[in-house]
């Protein structure tokens, strides 16, 4: 699966764009949306194509991240969610989170009720966590018409 345009907007939406190295939050380096990496630090500026190239890249890390940890079908609202949560918290954290093990036992509504409750960056409530989190749970919630 490919996460869907909703999907996309979201993660624009909530990592923003930024064309100049910064440091965020919790003092990661980070570029373009939300970019983090050995390749980011100090100094390094990039266009808006590289931006979106790093973007491209980054979506398919993690979508076939999600598709290896989830062993339920999945709509693709549920998924791109999904993709918007581990491009935020990473990986491992979904993996050892009780969201895909509710989700992986069948749960949906219960999985659905996990995400608000990661919206902590280096142990404070962030507002714009707190938004990112009630759009995936949003998104993840909304049927795909067929």
């Amino acid at each position: 699966m490919q996460t869907n345009t909703a999907g996309i907007n979201l993660i624009k939406q909530s990592e923003g764009l930024r064309l100049s190295a910064y440091q965020d939050q919790v003092g990661v380096w980070t570029i373009g949306y939300g970019h983090t990496g050995p390749d980011v630090a100090a100094g390094l500026t990039i266009s808006a194509d590289q931006a979106e190239q790093l973007l491209q890249g980054d979506l398919a890390r993690f979508e076939q991240g999600v598709s290896a940890l989830v062993t339920v079908l999945l709509n693709a609202n549920q998924f791109s969610a999904l993709v918007s949560f581990s491009y935020n918290l990473g990986l491992g954290n979904l993996q050892s989170s009780t969201l895909l093990k509710l989700l992986n036992q069948g749960d949906y509504q219960g999985a659905a009720g996990q995400f608000p409750l990661w919206d902590k960056a280096g142990g404070n409530v962030l507002p714009g966590l707190q938004k990112r989190r009630l759009a995936e749970q949003a998104l993840f919630q909304t049927p795909v018409a067929n």
